[in-house]
């Protein structure tokens, strides 16, 4: 597995590098926005661990990340990153990121982190599902509501696929928590931001909240 390192921090790159290289993964390290850029084009890394705040602007990192995935880059994206408020989060994850891991970390997260995320391996490829007013092409990751398509980010769209796939499953508040935000630390108001922001999208009754938890309104 290829995993591209962006990291600013020699004193904190040294030993991620040294214990991604024991557990055999194929490191490339970058310590500034424009050799990030240029070893993402020569590695093609299946994961990237990028910093947020980089030598060029403290936002580098959500811009480097939206450009990969502008691009069309399907692999894994984890931010390190000192800024641990909510929005600083929500913000990442709109971005196309995976995962977000707060510094200061242990190295054994760090590497927790990166096997949970690669074993998910690829997105799979799902049927399109129809229910009511929505459509979802599961391939291309399309969003119609009333014929109209919707564009969702890639936690909105996680967390309606889940919901969809088994429509008439309660999903306990810890499990989405587990399943979409691993390891965070912000508690039940994330999930609450993006059960909000589906209902702004896709209107009030897309998503119940039942006393067990949510489940697929439609």
């Amino acid at each position: 597995m290829r995993i591209l390192l962006v990291e600013d921090e020699a004193g904190l790159a040294g030993p991620l590098v040294a214990l991604l290289r024991r557990e055999h993964y194929d490191v490339t390290w970058a310590d500034n926005l424009k050799s990030a850029r240029e070893a993402f084009l020569e590695a093609e890394p299946d994961l990237i661990a990028l910093d947020v705040m980089l030598p060029e602007s403290e936002e580098a990192g959500f811009m480097l990340a939206q450009e990969a995935r502008s691009s069309g880059y399907t692999g894994f994206i984890l931010f390190l990153t000192a800024r641990d408020a909510v929005e600083d989060r929500v913000q990442g994850l709109d971005l196309g990121g995976d995962d977000y891991l707060v510094k200061p970390f242990s190295l054994e997260e760090f590497l927790a982190r990166i096997r949970a995320l690669l074993r998910r391996g690829s997105a799979s490829q799902r049927r399109l599902l129809q229910r009511g007013p929505l459509q979802l092409d599961f391939s291309s990751r399309v969003v119609l509501w009333n014929e109209q398509r919707v564009s969702l980010s890639d936690k909105e769209f996680a967390l309606l696929e889940r919901l969809a796939l088994h429509p008439e499953r309660i999903f306990a508040v810890d499990e989405l928590l587990e399943k979409l935000f691993p390891g965070t630390d912000s508690g039940h108001r994330i999930l609450r931001v993006y059960v909000h922001r589906l209902r702004e999208k896709l209107g009030s009754e897309i998503i119940h909240t039942l006393p067990g938890g949510y489940t697929l309104g439609v």
